[in-house]
Protein backbone atom coordinates (compact mmCIF):
# COMPACT_ATOMS: atom_id res chain seq x y z
CA UNK A 1 0.00 0.00 0.00
CA UNK A 2 1.11 3.54 -0.77
CA UNK A 3 1.12 6.39 1.45
CA UNK A 4 1.17 9.52 0.22
CA UNK A 5 3.58 12.21 1.66
CA UNK A 6 1.82 15.53 2.86
CA UNK A 7 2.49 18.64 0.88
CA UNK A 8 3.57 21.72 2.23
CA UNK A 9 1.25 24.94 1.85
CA UNK A 10 2.92 27.30 1.32
CA UNK A 11 1.48 30.35 3.43
CA UNK A 12 1.28 34.04 1.90
CA UNK A 13 3.21 35.99 4.28
CA UNK A 14 1.18 37.79 6.50
CA UNK A 15 -0.32 41.83 5.92
CA UNK A 16 2.78 43.86 8.09
CA UNK A 17 4.88 41.18 6.78
CA UNK A 18 4.41 42.16 3.29
CA UNK A 19 4.27 45.84 4.22
CA UNK A 20 7.54 45.94 5.79
CA UNK A 21 8.95 43.92 3.00
CA UNK A 22 7.87 46.62 0.40
CA UNK A 23 9.16 49.81 2.84
CA UNK A 24 11.85 48.48 3.42
CA UNK A 25 12.59 47.78 -0.86
CA UNK A 26 11.22 51.59 -1.32
CA UNK A 27 13.60 53.06 1.20
CA UNK A 28 16.46 50.97 0.15
CA UNK A 29 15.77 52.40 -3.59
CA UNK A 30 15.77 55.64 -2.54
CA UNK A 31 18.84 55.54 -0.16
CA UNK A 32 20.66 53.34 -3.38
CA UNK A 33 19.56 55.96 -6.09
CA UNK A 34 20.56 59.17 -3.52
CA UNK A 35 23.79 57.76 -1.91
CA UNK A 36 24.98 54.73 -3.44
CA UNK A 37 24.76 50.89 -2.94
CA UNK A 38 27.33 51.25 0.07
CA UNK A 39 24.98 52.76 2.15
CA UNK A 40 24.40 50.68 5.63
CA UNK A 41 21.63 47.87 5.91
CA UNK A 42 21.25 49.39 9.76
CA UNK A 43 20.36 53.43 8.19
CA UNK A 44 18.16 51.31 5.49
CA UNK A 45 16.04 49.49 8.47
CA UNK A 46 16.17 52.05 10.93
CA UNK A 47 14.61 54.87 7.83
CA UNK A 48 12.38 51.64 7.17
CA UNK A 49 11.56 52.15 10.72
CA UNK A 50 11.89 48.60 11.32
CA UNK A 51 14.58 46.66 13.66
CA UNK A 52 17.85 44.90 11.89
CA UNK A 53 16.77 42.05 12.43
CA UNK A 54 13.35 42.07 10.78
CA UNK A 55 15.35 43.69 7.77
CA UNK A 56 17.80 40.53 8.04
CA UNK A 57 15.00 37.74 8.18
CA UNK A 58 14.23 39.67 4.67
CA UNK A 59 17.15 39.97 3.01
CA UNK A 60 19.93 38.07 4.80
CA UNK A 61 22.51 39.80 2.58
CA UNK A 62 23.36 43.05 1.35
CA UNK A 63 23.17 41.15 -2.29
CA UNK A 64 19.58 39.48 -1.42
CA UNK A 65 18.56 43.35 -0.98
CA UNK A 66 20.48 44.66 -4.29
CA UNK A 67 18.60 41.83 -6.23
CA UNK A 68 14.95 42.64 -4.57
CA UNK A 69 15.13 45.99 -5.39
CA UNK A 70 16.47 45.51 -9.00
CA UNK A 71 13.61 42.34 -9.23
CA UNK A 72 10.69 44.46 -7.61
CA UNK A 73 11.64 47.34 -10.18
CA UNK A 74 11.17 44.97 -12.95
CA UNK A 75 7.49 43.67 -11.18
CA UNK A 76 6.43 47.17 -11.22
CA UNK A 77 6.89 47.19 -15.06
CA UNK A 78 4.86 44.68 -15.29
CA UNK A 79 2.06 45.39 -13.52
CA UNK A 80 2.33 49.17 -15.21
CA UNK A 81 1.75 47.12 -18.84
CA UNK A 82 -1.10 45.33 -16.84
CA UNK A 83 -2.75 48.77 -15.64
CA UNK A 84 -1.95 50.70 -19.00
CA UNK A 85 -3.68 47.71 -21.07
CA UNK A 86 -6.86 48.11 -19.10
CA UNK A 87 -7.21 51.64 -18.70
CA UNK A 88 -5.47 53.31 -21.70
CA UNK A 89 -5.53 53.31 -25.61
CA UNK A 90 -3.30 50.71 -27.33
CA UNK A 91 -0.74 53.49 -28.39
CA UNK A 92 -0.82 55.98 -25.04
CA UNK A 93 -0.35 52.57 -23.23
CA UNK A 94 3.16 51.87 -24.48
CA UNK A 95 3.86 55.46 -24.38
CA UNK A 96 3.12 55.93 -20.68
CA UNK A 97 4.87 52.63 -19.95
CA UNK A 98 8.00 53.74 -21.70
CA UNK A 99 8.05 56.47 -19.50
CA UNK A 100 7.94 54.18 -16.35
CA UNK A 101 10.71 52.06 -18.42
CA UNK A 102 12.98 55.29 -17.85
CA UNK A 103 12.58 54.80 -13.94
CA UNK A 104 13.64 51.23 -14.30
CA UNK A 105 16.90 52.58 -15.97
CA UNK A 106 17.47 55.42 -13.33
CA UNK A 107 17.45 52.54 -10.76
CA UNK A 108 19.10 49.94 -12.82
CA UNK A 109 22.22 52.41 -13.78
CA UNK A 110 22.40 52.80 -9.52
CA UNK A 111 22.69 49.30 -8.55
CA UNK A 112 24.24 47.95 -11.93
CA UNK A 113 27.70 47.59 -10.44
CA UNK A 114 26.44 45.92 -7.37
CA UNK A 115 24.72 43.36 -9.69
CA UNK A 116 27.92 42.68 -11.29
CA UNK A 117 29.47 42.69 -7.75
CA UNK A 118 27.62 39.72 -6.70
CA UNK A 119 28.58 36.21 -5.53
CA UNK A 120 27.87 34.52 -8.57
CA UNK A 121 26.75 37.38 -10.86
CA UNK A 122 24.02 39.01 -12.09
CA UNK A 123 22.53 36.11 -14.38
CA UNK A 124 20.32 35.18 -12.10
CA UNK A 125 18.64 38.01 -11.37
CA UNK A 126 18.39 39.13 -14.73
CA UNK A 127 16.97 35.57 -16.17
CA UNK A 128 14.51 36.37 -13.64
CA UNK A 129 13.49 39.71 -14.68
CA UNK A 130 14.47 39.61 -18.89
CA UNK A 131 11.48 37.43 -20.09
CA UNK A 132 8.98 39.96 -17.19
CA UNK A 133 10.37 42.87 -19.73
CA UNK A 134 10.19 41.85 -22.43
CA UNK A 135 6.40 40.05 -22.27
CA UNK A 136 5.33 43.69 -20.87
CA UNK A 137 6.46 45.33 -23.67
CA UNK A 138 5.75 43.01 -26.36
CA UNK A 139 2.15 42.80 -25.55
CA UNK A 140 2.05 46.60 -25.56
CA UNK A 141 3.43 46.63 -28.91
CA UNK A 142 1.07 44.17 -30.04
CA UNK A 143 -1.72 46.00 -29.09
CA UNK A 144 -0.89 48.91 -30.89
CA UNK A 145 -0.02 47.29 -33.91
CA UNK A 146 -3.18 45.29 -33.74
CA UNK A 147 -5.14 48.69 -33.82
CA UNK A 148 -3.37 50.03 -36.34
CA UNK A 149 -1.49 53.12 -34.19
CA UNK A 150 1.78 51.55 -34.62
CA UNK A 151 3.45 49.78 -37.90
CA UNK A 152 3.95 45.95 -37.88
CA UNK A 153 7.51 45.98 -38.55
CA UNK A 154 8.28 47.99 -35.35
CA UNK A 155 10.30 45.88 -32.82
CA UNK A 156 9.52 47.07 -29.07
CA UNK A 157 12.76 45.55 -28.17
CA UNK A 158 14.30 47.93 -30.46
CA UNK A 159 12.75 51.10 -28.57
CA UNK A 160 14.11 49.77 -25.17
CA UNK A 161 17.18 49.34 -26.59
CA UNK A 162 17.00 53.09 -27.79
CA UNK A 163 16.23 54.91 -24.60
CA UNK A 164 18.85 52.62 -22.87
CA UNK A 165 21.56 53.70 -25.25
CA UNK A 166 20.25 57.35 -24.44
CA UNK A 167 20.78 56.39 -20.81
CA UNK A 168 24.22 54.74 -21.33
CA UNK A 169 25.37 57.51 -23.69
CA UNK A 170 24.13 60.60 -21.21
CA UNK A 171 26.96 61.65 -19.01
CA UNK A 172 24.52 64.71 -17.74
CA UNK A 173 21.87 64.34 -15.04
CA UNK A 174 18.86 65.50 -17.79
CA UNK A 175 19.51 62.24 -19.41
CA UNK A 176 16.21 61.56 -18.09
CA UNK A 177 14.36 63.90 -19.54
CA UNK A 178 16.30 63.88 -23.02
CA UNK A 179 15.03 60.01 -22.52
CA UNK A 180 11.61 61.42 -22.05
CA UNK A 181 11.47 63.78 -24.64
CA UNK A 182 12.67 60.80 -26.97
CA UNK A 183 9.69 58.30 -26.31
CA UNK A 184 7.55 61.01 -28.09
CA UNK A 185 10.04 60.45 -30.96
CA UNK A 186 10.07 56.70 -31.02
CA UNK A 187 6.16 57.04 -31.21
CA UNK A 188 5.90 59.05 -33.49
CA UNK A 189 8.20 57.39 -35.60
CA UNK A 190 6.68 54.46 -35.53
CA UNK A 191 3.22 55.09 -36.44
CA UNK A 192 2.04 54.12 -39.96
Amino acid sequence: MKTSTPQKTVRKPRADAQRNRERILEVAKQLFTRRGVEVSMDEIAKRSKIGPGTLYRHFPTRDDLLAAVYISEVEKLAKAQKKFSAELPPVEALQAWLLVFIDYIIAKKIIASALNAMTGGPSRVFQQTNRLMEDAANALASRAVATRDLRPDVDPMDMLRAIYGIASAGSTEDWPEKARRFVAILIQGSRP
